[in-house]
């Protein structure tokens, strides 16, 4: 990056206090490792949790003292809120009123007089603009062809009549950029919310738009769920029925944290026959099933090969193993995707193969896992509905 270094970056930050701090946000160690990649500069500002939206404008001004420095193209500036003592300030009691109403909760379905003991009340998370559903599109590991899943199920799910976006939100190996062959960066609207890049009928978000395919993105956790975040809630979306998330492999911080704080409509996991990816992938199951995220079903990829020559089939990594995992589960089997050197061809040339051989056999088993997907989404609705129950004071 030339010109721009991390020193030159930290002297602009010194210039900037809070409205009521001691000294500016560098002498107190609230800015995080900073990096600089492609022209554009990043870090966080860690703050008290309950005090984040009152020092928007401390972001705004960090943001824009590094913004003025010649040859920085741009600055991606959050707000973090580190734990202290195991407990953020988010996580404290809230002081409870001296004569509160005491609900009862009633189930709709409850015949008259009948009162079911009270249920805890699951956190309403807040929602994008514009976005009905959001499916997640997870694996316990990677290699098992997760993001070329999640492609060609956005794709799927359009070429059924949705109006679908995907994010990409493995900050350490995006590869939408590539999947999807999109080229260049995304514009901004009013400076900030990010306008979101297209392709085949796609509204898409990546990481991989901000900086270079090879650079490395060395990250703490609180960077890579702001920027998550970011992604999520700051970019102009659009009104979409659908927007797919390919999500990092395993259960770390980020699928946990994504999984707690979106409202995700449901979860796909992606696996391969074999016992080993089938371990990993009954842990990422479990982690949706412990946040409440509705398991749409596996999808079991590089199920089985067909040799060209001889139209012989045969099962490199085992067969049926998903297909037996998910009725164990008692999750949804949402189809076999067959190891073949079409779907790994068009999804190096960006063209992913449901959009580039739309009426061929592989585009068909996308399509058929898509709706399989969308009829759990509408159904998990279906039942939340019906359950919802009403809240009387008395």
């Amino acid at each position: 990056m030339a010109g721009v270094t991390r020193e030159q970056v930290v002297e602009r930050l010194k210039t900037v206090t809070g409205p009521d701090f001691e000294s500016d946000i560098v002498a107190l160690g609230l800015v995080s490792d900073i990096f600089i990649a492609d022209g554009k500069v990043f870090f966080s500002i860690t703050v008290p949790a309950e005090r984040a939206q009152e020092l928007e404008s401390l972001r705004a001004a960090a943001e824009r003292v590094v913004k003025e420095i010649p040859g920085v193209e741009g600055a991606l500036v959050t707000l973090t809120a580190e734990k202290k003592g195991g407990r953020t300030s988010d996580d404290a009691p809230a002081p409870r009123p001296s004569a509160p109403q005491r609900p009862t909760i009633v189930q709709r379905s409850a015949p008259t007089g009948a009162v079911p003991p009270p249920r805890p009340q699951t956190p309403v998370k807040p929602g994008i603009p514009g976005v009905g559903a959001i499916i997640a599109v997870a694996s316990g590991k990677g290699g098992v062809g997760k993001s070329t899943t999640a492609v060609n199920l956005a794709l799927g799910l359009k070429a059924n009549g949705l109006k679908v976006g995907i994010l990409d939100a493995d900050i350490y190996g995006p590869s939408m950029p590539r999947l999807l062959g999109i080229h260049g960066r995304p514009e901004t609207v009013s400076g900030r919310i990010l306008k979101p890049m297209e392709n085949y009928g796609l509204k898409v978000m990546s990481i991989g738009f901000l900086v270079e395919e090879e650079t490395p993105m060395i990250w703490r956790g609180p960077m890579v769920m702001s920027a998550l975040t970011q992604m999520l809630r700051e970019v102009e979306w659009g009104e979409l029925d659908v927007l797919v998330v390919d999500m990092p492999p395993g259960t770390g911080d980020a699928q946990l944290t994504m999984a707690q704080q979106v409202p995700l409509a449901g979860a796909v996991i992606v696996s391969t026959p074999q016992d080993l990816a089938l371990i990993d992938a009954r842990k990422g199951l479990n982690m949706f099933r412990k946040v409440d995220v509705p398991v749409l079903g596996i999808v079991e990829n590089m199920s089985y090969f067909i040799a060209p020559d001889t139209g012989t089939r045969y099962d490199i990594f085992g067969h049926g193993g998903a297909k037996k995992e998910a009725e164990r589960l008692g999750v949804p089997f949402l189809g076999e995707v067959p190891l073949h050197m079409q779907i790994r061809e068009m999804s190096d040339a960006g063209t992913p193969v449901t959009v580039s051989e739309p009426d061929g056999v592989h585009a068909k088993v996308y399509r058929d896992i898509a709706a399989k997907a969308w009829q759990g989404v509408e159904t998990a609705r279906a039942t939340q509905t019906k359950a919802a129950p009403a809240i009387v004071f008395e």
